[in-house]
């Protein structure tokens, strides 16, 4: 692949600063309560299908195989940053993209996470995106079926914070007892900086939350991202270009 097959203005080596923990949704479709470990294989053609209609997505250039769904790469170069991984298990769909990563200035997972709800009205939507710019920056969401929603975009440890949506009422739609929300030590009045959201939003997945095993399997998939993602990773892991 060529840089004329993408938006990128630094070379596909040039290293890459910073890092990522993770920048994956979910879209986990009625039954709700399964495991994510006994999901059926991974369909390949309706996972290229899931990363080509991807909203950070302009088209799938290079299947890459298959690897476990907890493998997610880590970019070492500026190449790696068009990497992505998606999964159709059945009734859950799952996509891991380094686009997703923002340090505040944008919301990238709330938009995507906004288009998806579009397209699956009736599912539980779950996206965690965790960057590494000098500091960390996490954002955070969930959006179940009947319109609670809960997103969290912020710095841990610091402020500001932008929040939308109420997690209580998210709490509430799921039968989250606070008995719960104690033992994975949550308080969802505290300051918006002390709280581990990710770990409030996969409540919704559970046991359902395919990233954290080894199965299922996910296809890779070398893709050309929009400009606009393009633009934005190329600001964030490799300023001054």
């Amino acid at each position: 692949m060529s840089d004329i097959d993408n938006y990128w203005t630094s070379p596909p080596d040039r290293m890459v600063h910073g890092g990522m923990g993770r920048c994956d949704i979910t879209v986990l479709q009625p039954p709700f309560r399964l495991d994510a470990r006994s999901l059926p294989a991974n369909d390949p053609g309706r996972a290229r299908e899931f990363a080509r209609s991807f909203g950070t997505v302009d088209a799938v250039l290079e299947e890459l195989g298959v690897r476990p769904a907890n493998e997610v790469p880590y970019p070492a170069e500026r190449a790696d940053l068009d990497v992505v991984l998606a999964g159709a298990w059945g009734n859950v769909l799952g996509i891991s993209d380094p686009a997703l990563a923002d340090n505040g200035d944008n919301t990238p997972l709330l938009y995507e996470v906004g288009r998806l709800r579009e397209r699956y009205p009736d599912a539980r939507i779950v996206g965690r995106v965790e960057v590494d710019c000098g500091e960390s920056h996490t954002e955070d969401i969930v959006w179940l079926p009947d319109g609670a929603m809960f997103h969290a975009s912020g710095w841990p440890g610091m402020g500001p914070w932008e929040l939308t949506g109420d997690p209580h009422a998210v709490a509430a739609a799921l039968g989250i007892a606070e008995r719960t929300l104690t033992d994975i030590d949550v308080d969802l009045d505290a300051e918006p900086e002390e709280v581990e959201w990710a770990d409030f939003v996969s409540l919704a997945l559970g046991e359902a939350d395919p990233w954290p095993w080894p199965q299922p399997e996910a296809s890779v998939f070398r893709v050309r991202h929009t400009e606009a993602a393009t633009r934005r990773m190329e600001g964030l892991f490799i300023p001054g270009d």
